[in-house]
């Protein structure tokens, strides 16, 4: 069959679902994601299933549906976020909200993130509860908001403090489920199980101020901003390999002293020679600047905005240690943290979750093995894994759609899947509901 074709009910479901989530702009900000959960709660009812509205903002609430199970653990929650990326219209070739199949794809922001998920986990959650079987713990579905810019403590963050009835013990959320080939000829399929700290930092950066016609050439905090963004960029933090970091490489094969696994690593796979880094490696990316002095006025300070990705044994004093490293002499600089810095716990692998994981890979790509990453993006397994110490794992199967296409359009211009994947997804989801509550 066509990877472009879909044959089942179950994918049908999950791709038309998706494409009809695609057609409601839940573009965070602003977000007004309620229009999507009440999109899947009228498609729940259609099938006799109920479900509930909740959040603390009417325009952003958050979808939640329960089958009850008959007390056994373990309890399995199915989550994925309503909210998108903005999408602007340079570079797409359809509407970004049209929700489009065009040759065995399915174009349109969020079929990669995540609409594409959502609509899977849905469609399994209602084949399962169409069955009629009883689990033996709790199934629970989440639809949640805010999850793209989580500054608004609607979502998963206000979820996980204000319905800790609704946390399970295991969890599948986005992060992983990618096929990657190998240049030694073996399949990979990464599962995240965990991710880097997130924060983001103001530098102030300090000069003279002075009329811009006869500017102060060497105390100019304009032109020390210029070169600290370059030296940020330019440094590379210092390689640390954590325990999960060295579970990972062994799991691909790959052997010797950590730099040998490390460079091994990044020359099998083009994703690799980036995501390996990121695993290892603290980040400090410059994204904006300010200063609000007029034109004819060279300011007397600059800000400098970053982004911030730690590794999960790191804090506060080693961004700043970071950042002095980083920035060198001949910089007056201050650090604000703009946010707390979340994140950074893990999961443990020894669970029949990654077990079922395991079993659906082998069954699909025979040979094929996972591996087990600490994801450099941030997602809401955070607040179930710090709330109640989920078992939360990435993954959703995408075997077909060619790697450089799934994660480049994420976030880009003509976002798109080949449907057959959102069946393979659906698929994978209906049976680790089955592998994990049905005795």
């Amino acid at each position: 069959m066509s990877p472009g074709a879909v044959d089942s009910e179950l994918g049908r479901d999950a791709a038309d679902l998706a494409a009809a989530l695609i057609r409601v702009d839940t573009s965070n900000p602003p977000g007004r994601e309620t229009a999507a959960a009440e999109l899947i709660r009228d498609w729940l009812a259609e099938r006799g299933i109920e479900s509930e509205m909740v959040g603390p903002d009417p325009d952003r609430l958050n979808l939640v549906s329960r089958i009850k199970g008959n007390g056994q653990s373990p309890s399995l929650m199915l989550m994925a976020h309503t909210d998108v990326v903005p999408a602007p219209l340079e570079n797409w070739t359809v509407g970004p909200f049209e929700g489009v199949e065009r040759d065995g794809w399915l174009i349109g922001r969020g079929a990669v993130d995540m609409k594409n998920e959502l609509a899977a986990r849905v469609a399994a959650f209602a084949a399962f509860a169409g069955s009629g079987e009883t689990p033996d713990g709790d199934l629970v579905l989440v639809a949640e908001s805010d999850e793209e810019r989580n500054v608004s403590d609607v979502g998963m963050s206000w979820l996980a403090r204000e319905r800790p009835d609704l946390l399970c013990d295991l969890a599948l959320n986005e992060g992983g489920g990618f096929r990657l080939d190998l240049e030694n000829g073996r399949t990979v399929v990464p599962v995240s199980i965990g991710e880097k700290k997130v924060t983001s930092i103001r530098l102030r950066i300090r000069g003279a101020s002075a009329h811009a016609s006869v500017p102060d050439r060497e105390n100019n905090a304009v032109r020390s901003a210029a070169r600290a963004i370059d030296r940020l960029y330019a440094y590379e933090a210092p390689v640390f390999v954590s325990d999960s970091a060295r579970q990972a490489l062994l799991a691909i094969g790959a052997k010797g002293s950590d730099q040998e696994m490390l460079d091994w690593a990044a020359g099998q796979h083009p994703v690799l020679e980036k995501m390996v880094p990121a695993m290892t490696r603290m980040s400090v990316t410059p994204t904006g600047l300010k200063t609000t002095e007029p034109a004819n006025v060279v300011p007397p300070l600059v800000e400098i905005v970053c982004d911030c990705r730690a590794l999960p044994e790191q804090g506060e004093e080693d961004i700043r240690e970071h950042l002095t490293l980083a920035l060198g002499e001949g910089i007056e600089w201050e650090m604000e943290l703009l946010e707390p810095l979340e994140g950074g716990e893990e999961s443990p692998v020894d669970t029949d979750l990654y077990r079922a994981c395991e079993e659906f890979v082998e069954e699909r790509l025979p040979g094929a093995v996972l591996m087990p990453m600490v994801s450099a993006g941030f997602t809401d397994s955070h607040w179930v894994r710090q709330a109640r110490g989920t078992v939360a794992y990435g993954f959703a199967p995408v075997f077909d759609t060619p790697i450089e296409v799934y994660l480049e359009s994420m976030h880009g211009a003509d976002e798109r899947i080949l449907i057959g994947d959102l069946k393979t997804m659906a698929e994978f989801h209906l049976y680790a509901i089955r592998r994990l509550l049905v005795s």
